[in-house]
């Protein structure tokens, strides 16, 4: 009895040591753990400083940037064409994104604070899928407007009417919800019985979806499908979209309307490419190309794509709109002079 007393107490001395050597975020759980620990960028450790302070400066950019845009298009009046409000829309639904992500990245990268609540991070995780679903079906949405406005202008206010923008936001949001409400239940309702460790700078699925003790098959089929058709129906209509502008532009008689239009063809296609690429490659590696990426270059790819569209869209977006450049340069401009008052 003895020998048997003294053989549990070395075994409990060794798993006490064990736990110490590893740390607390490497424990193993027996049930479903209360915190979720990220470790940011696997392997990049050392530049986690220099990250913090690249993705602050875009996290600012970003929040500055649209809040700039709806402050401008909800005081001017005149700002009221579909085209802006949907710009408006989009502006919030960029501040929603970055600010569900890059605070608690950045606290990981300069501090080390990489703890999260089990539900924290599955609100996390809804807010950035539905989010990107949103914004998806945002650049559709200004896709068919710049169809209206350039190939039927004279329909244009008959066409998009204030229901119509009702109804197509609606139908965006509704269409991410429906997609994202199962995926959050599915994962959230896994079993996570082994590490509580999450290689990544945020609650991206697949990255906790691997510490589910159990086949997670169905929940990656289904983020992989449904994201597929999402962004597989969107682009495949943004590009008939541009297709006929396009033909609609050449068609003009005038080079000064060709270059203007093609302009902001161009402008938009650039938006476009830069959440489209970064979105579907960090996607499809994660699930296809585990074994050829490396696995930092995927969750960088990953925090790139959460933090440069919405730091971007503002500056693409609204520095291209003459009008809204007006408004920028007349509220810099009336801001100096009254500073330049008061100081005199």
């Amino acid at each position: 009895i003895m020998r048997q007393r003294i053989m549990s107490i070395l075994c409990i001395n060794r798993k006490t040591v064990s736990s110490v050597m590893l740390g607390t975020p490497y424990n193993h759980t027996t049930e479903t753990p209360a915190t979720f620990f990220l470790v940011g960028i696997p392997g990049l450790q050392s530049s986690h400083l220099w990250l913090a302070i690249s993705m602050s400066a875009m996290y600012i950019i970003a929040l500055l940037g649209n809040t700039l845009i709806l402050t401008i298009i909800w005081m001017d009046s005149t700002l009221q064409e579909p085209m802006f409000c949907f710009l408006c829309v989009l502006a919030a639904v960029d501040i929603v994104m970055a600010s569900s992500v890059v605070p608690k990245m950045v606290s990981i990268f300069s501090s080390g604070g990489s703890s999260i609540s089990f539900n924290a991070c599955f609100t996390q995780m809804y807010f950035i899928h539905a989010t990107t679903a949103i914004e998806t079906g945002l650049l559709l949405v200004m896709a068919f407007d710049r169809y209206v406005a350039i190939c039927k202008p004279l329909h244009y206010k008959s066409i998009l009417t204030p229901q119509v923008m009702l109804g197509m936001s609606m139908t965006i949001t509704i269409r991410a919800v429906i997609f994202m409400t199962p995926l959050s239940y599915m994962v959230s309702h896994l079993p996570f019985c082994g590490s509580n460790v999450v290689l990544h700078s945020y609650c991206e699925h697949m990255a906790v979806a691997k510490l589910a003790c159990t086949d997670t098959t169905s929940s990656s089929l289904y983020s992989l499908i449904g994201s597929s058709i999402i962004v597989g129906s969107d682009v495949a209509f943004i590009a008939a979209s541009y297709t006929l502008i396009l033909q609609a532009v050449f068609n003009l008689s005038s080079k000064n309307a060709q270059v203007k239009a093609l302009s902001t063809c161009g402008s938009h296609a650039v938006v476009m490419a830069l959440y489209y690429l970064p979105g579907m490659a960090s996607i499809y590696v994660a699930w296809l190309g585990q074994d050829i990426v490396p696995l930092h270059t995927q969750v960088l790819l990953a925090d790139l794509y959460v933090v440069i569209p919405p730091a971007l869209n503002p500056i693409i977006y609204g520095l291209r709109t003459k009008q809204i450049r007006e408004q920028i340069w007349s509220l810099l401009m009336h801001c100096l002079f009254d500073h330049c008052n008061l100081s005199s």
